[in-house]
């Protein structure tokens, strides 16, 4: 069927939704093409797009069908999975609840013994702990993420706590594409087998974060500003960090569980103006240092004041002076470490953290972007090796991995303890930063990304991605030596032309190498409608350096605006 031909379908069922139909018979054509051309995919990640009726929208409907496939999936793969359940868990948006209240109800009608289903919101790493805690089957968690308001999704979890890696996911695309129709799903009412969630086990959870800190008796006399964006970590993160010493003030208007996000100008802690109340407030209390939690609390920004001005740290950046914070501390224990130690990164993220690896003998594993990988690799190393860090440069880290996904709790604890540590010593992070600099070398990352929204949008993604995998790329001042193709799963050296294989899966993702060991990457966004250029330059001095990364990345955008 075209989009007309669908949306004249989704008009004719039968009990569809009021309100769904009197949008779809205001929809002007460019809208119904864009609503029902394309069927919104499952990917690796679940599921995310912007909510409404439609083919291409995120509703009940879509909501049920991705359930019945992924419960299906469950009961097939999954040993007792009617026994042991899934664990459901929503953040502030708008349908996050209702969707959570579908999906129990699809899986109470397969048979599942138990849905445990959170009653308020909770980050996403409490349900991956949740799922691993409770030993469930899977898990599924409602959430858009940083998206706008307009936009809702749902992450599904395997009985490891860890996003579906892509042979699950794949199975678990091959079940929904088996289901005959979204609007035929029986939908039990058997509530005795959804148990609700409420705080009981918030303090768990807490304490088991808290096994993570090194140094717990650091001085803990300067001010800190909370934001959560309006979203989940609001629940108790100020709360928590306040019950372990710190003196935590909270951005009041930002703790409102509000889908509309009305009181901040991004949802997004990647955004300098995601902290704008923060600074506000954080001026006049005198803080030291700001934190901001995303929407579902597992990616975490923070701001430092360094001789009188605020410094936003990047993910990168805050995971270096993390890591080195945690490895220098675990070196004084002696013989560390003990048989093998692992640093897990992505192919997108700094090298910066694997100078500081092999300083302490660790081994670093790179992962494709996302933290289902990272996770996934987690799991081969139980019994057999020591998970030290995890992380990707979009603000997201893992301490511990009793969790399997990124977890701004953790991060805010570790990253305020290492504050702690320093400033007794008379330095900042910032300090610190540049310190780390000097012994291994100065990493500047930078990125841009090109929103392309639209059926139109997918075609210049692309046509982008189409121009760089089949030119012969050269940018004036910036050698590059070699060229990994992801799709392909080809490295390439430039001069000889020699192919080598590349062993991680197939994904979109063009990285080119530099002669310097800077290099850039071209990727499109698998949660948003956007095309990401990243780009990393070595060097010296900080200042160089930045110029160097800022103009190894202007220089990609030119042949992207030409095309």
């Amino acid at each position: 069927m075209n989009y007309r031909e669908k949306a004249d379908y989704w008009l004719s069922v039968d009990g569809l939704d009021k309100k769904f139909k009197s949008e779809i018979r205001n929809m002007t054509d460019e809208e119904l093409k864009e609503a029902f051309t394309n069927d919104l995919e499952f990917g690796t990640g679940g599921i995310r797009g912007k909510l409404g009726p439609g083919t291409n929208r995120l509703n009940i409907y879509v909501v049920r069908k991705a359930t019945l496939g992924f419960g299906r999936y469950l009961i097939k793969n999954v040993k007792k999975a009617l026994q042991r359940g899934v664990v459901i868990s929503f953040d502030n948006r708008h349908m996050s609840k209702e969707f959570s209240i579908e999906a129990a109800h699809v899986l109470t009608s397969l048979g599942f013994e138990h849905v445990f289903c959170y009653n308020s919101l909770r980050p996403t790493p409490q349900l991956s702990w949740t799922v691993r805690h409770l030993k469930a089957a899977g898990g599924i968690m409602i959430t858009a993420s940083h998206n706008p308001k307009e936009y809702n999704g749902y992450k599904a979890y395997n009985e490891e706590g860890c996003q579906l890696n892509l042979d699950e996911a794949e199975e678990v695309i091959k079940e929904i594409n088996n289901v005959e129709s979204m609007f035929q799903i029986t939908v039990s009412q058997n509530h005795k087998n959804v148990h609700f969630l409420y705080d009981e086990y918030d303090e768990e959870y807490r304490d088991d974060v808290s096994t993570i800190r090194l140094n717990p008796n650091c001085k803990k006399d300067f001010k800190i500003v909370y934001t959560p964006l309006h979203g989940t970590g609001a629940v108790y993160i100020p709360r928590f960090l306040s019950e372990f010493g710190y003196d935590v003030t909270p951005v009041a208007q930002q703790m409102v569980n509000d889908p509309e996000f009305g009181a901040v100008s991004s949802s997004n802690p990647e955004n300098a103006v995601a902290f704008d109340k923060a600074k506000v407030l954080a001026n006049r209390i005198g803080a030291k240092i700001m934190l901001a939690t995303d929407p579902d609390a597992d990616r975490l920004g923070i701001g430092i004041l360094h001789n009188g001005n605020w410094q936003l740290l990047t993910g990168n950046e805050l995971a270096a002076i993390i890591f080195n914070y945690i490895c220098m501390n675990k070196a004084k224990t002696p013989g560390w470490p003990k048989g093998k130690a692992y640093l897990f990164s992505t192919i997108v993220s700094s090298q910066l953290t694997t100078k500081i690896a092999n300083k302490y003998g660790l081994i670093t594993v790179l992962t494709l972007t996302g933290f289902k990988f990272i996770g996934e690799q987690a799991k081969k190393i139980e019994g057999k090796g020591e998970y030290v860090f995890g992380y990707e440069e979009s603000y997201g880290c893992l301490i511990k991995d009793t969790v399997r996904d990124k977890d701004a709790f953790q991060a805010c604890l570790m990253a305020l303890e290492a504050a702690s540590y320093y400033y007794e010593q008379g330095k900042d992070l910032v300090d610190v930063l540049e310190e780390i600099y000097k012994e291994f070398g100065c990493f500047r990352s930078s990125q841009a990304n090109i929103q392309l929204e639209g059926l139109e949008g997918q075609a210049k993604i692309n046509q982008i991605m189409n121009y760089f995998r089949t030119n012969d790329i050269k940018l004036e001042g910036f050698d590059i030596v070699s060229v990994e193709d992801y799709v392909k799963s080809t490295s390439k050296d430039v001069k000889t032309g020699a192919v080598s294989k590349l062993t991680l899966p197939k994904s979109n993702v063009i990285k080119f190498n530099l002669a310097d060991g800077g290099w850039f990457v071209l990727r499109p966004s698998g949660t948003e409608p956007k095309i990401k250029v990243y780009a990393e330059a070595v060097g010296n001095g900080i200042e160089e350096t930045t110029i160097a990364c800022e103009k190894l990345k202007g220089a990609v955008l030119d042949i992207v605006n030409k095309i």
